[in-house]
């Protein structure tokens, strides 16, 4: 693919993207079946009518203040600090209601949602947290909702699943292709073919056809604003860098998407490299993806020669996704932000290392960002580092503990 890097670089800077078509450059676009171009079109109005509605953002607002429990803290890590030779910030999602980033973009779909007449919502989640923070969210506006979850999540993700069924929602269990996120999505998207005019479909990153990527952008583009103004009230200045995990990538392009313009401020965004790298191996999109269409969009994914969806790997159920959000992959092919891929062992040693240094159980997903942040240090020495803490830890202390020792 010939890109003009620069020409695409200043549009992104300018914030020109996604353009009329839904298009990050090369990258988005809508690619849906006919029976869903009408629910689509509706959701895109709504998103142009209802997004910067005076009204509406109130309510949001104040549902994220009195609700959510926003601003989130931005927590010096001293300690981590000291051992990586660097100065380290952790904006804390973990401390969000229902315990991650997830709740950002659900409690403002959901409202959305109201506003646009549908008597049901549907939703995917992968390690839970999205369907928890759907059910809850749901809950709040006073809408049914049913969950797609994979079986093998389900299995390794089950306090997850209790939560959410105690929340009032209905968990369905998928067992068709690879059991994980992905089939998720697949059945979910199902479901609103079937029934398009009556039915929500919250969806949980920032992929899919226009204009989910951008909506979802904005509600957890929250992040980056927080943690922008307090590490500058705070530290006095601007991150070195700023650094999440990236599954589909909604966390990561909350905390990223406003420091875009700040050239000195470099962006890095870490995925699962699982226990190897060949595909089936791990869920580094970015790193080892290609382009192509999946879930009505064109982005970066993990696809054979034949363009088949591979199945992925990662000790972390959230960042299991052979695909990724339009705007990151435009963020690197425009080399504005750097991706890398941390294993599954990696992962795990900077979870306890930031257990023991800090007193913060942090999520498998977020564990990447840790171990993603511990190499940045390494060759900055020195830096000013910002770490998105995009989940607490608590729902893969089964995992934690078929994997001791």
């Amino acid at each position: 693919m010939s890109l003009d890097k620069e020409k695409l670089l200043q549009s992104l800077v300018n914030g020109e993207y996604p353009d009329a078509q839904g298009r990050y450059g090369p990258f988005g676009g809508r690619y849906v079946p006919e029976t869903l171009v009408g629910a689509f079109t509706r959701l895109e109005e709504g998103v142009d009518k209802w997004l910067n509605d005076g009204n509406f953002r109130d309510e949001l607002n104040t549902e994220l203040k009195n609700w959510v429990g926003r601003p989130t803290p931005l927590t010096p890590a001293p300690r981590l600090g000291e051992r990586w030779g660097a100065e380290v910030w952790l904006k804390r999602e973990d401390l969000a209601h229902t315990g991650a980033h997830k709740i950002n973009n659900a409690i403002g779909q959901a409202l959305l949602a109201k506003r646009l007449g549908a008597k049901r919502i549907v939703a995917e989640t992968g390690a839970g947290q999205h369907g928890v923070a759907s059910a809850a969210a749901c809950a709040r506006v006073g809408l049914p909702c049913e969950v797609y979850m994979g079986q093998i999540d389900m299995a390794r993700q089950a306090p997850n699943v209790d939560r959410m069924q105690r929340l009032g929602a209905k968990v369905i269990a998928v067992t068709t292709g690879d059991r994980t996120l992905r089939a998720a999505i697949d059945e979910a998207m199902r479901d609103w073919v079937a029934s398009p005019n009556d039915t929500y479909y919250l969806l949980g990153s920032a992929v899919g056809g226009h204009p989910y990527p951008y909506l979802v952008r904005e509600l957890q583009s929250v992040i980056g604003r927080e943690a922008r103004q307090q590490i500058i009230d705070q530290s006095g200045g601007l991150p070195d860098v700023a650094i999440a995990c990236v599954g589909g990538g909604s966390n990561a392009i909350g905390l990223f998407h406003p420091f875009i313009a700040d050239g000195k401020t470099d962006l890095l965004g870490v995925e699962a490299g699982g226990h190897g790298n060949g595909l089936g191996e791990h869920s580094a999109t970015v790193v080892h993806g290609r382009p192509g269409v999946l879930h009505g969009t064109y982005s970066l994914l993990l696809h054979d020669d034949d363009g088949q969806i591979q199945e992925t790997h990662s000790i972390s159920a959230g960042l299991d996704y052979p695909g990724v959000g339009p705007e990151h992959a435009l963020l690197a092919a425009t080399g504005r932000a750097s991706y890398c891929a941390v294993d599954d062992q990696t992962a795990l040693l900077a979870l306890n290392e930031c257990c023991e240094a800090e007193g913060i159980l942090i999520a498998l997903e977020t564990a990447h960002a840790f171990a993603g942040a511990r190499l940045y240090a390494q060759e900055h020495a020195g830096a000013r580092i910002l770490i998105g803490v995009s989940g607490r830890g608590d729902k893969d202390l089964a995992t934690l503990l078929e994997h001791a020792g």
